[in-house]
């Protein structure tokens, strides 16, 4: 048994992340989506996967 324990401190911290709203510095937020703005790099432009290229490698051989 002892699983009781356990839980009720898993329940304690989930219900904390839940609820717990810090204070939110929204000018220094502002300040750096304003600096990211000008660096994005999202997964459609990563260079270093490609969908077509990676087809062939895993289609049976025999078409």
């Amino acid at each position: 048994m002892g699983r009781g324990r356990a839980k009720a401190k898993q329940t304690k911290v989930a219900r904390e992340l839940k609820y717990y709203s810090p204070d939110t510095d929204l000018r220094a937020l502002e300040q750096e989506l304003h600096q990211q703005s000008g660096q994005q790099h999202g997964p459609a432009e990563d260079s270093r996967w490609d969908e077509d290229e990676d087809d062939d490698r895993w289609a049976p051989g025999d078409r």
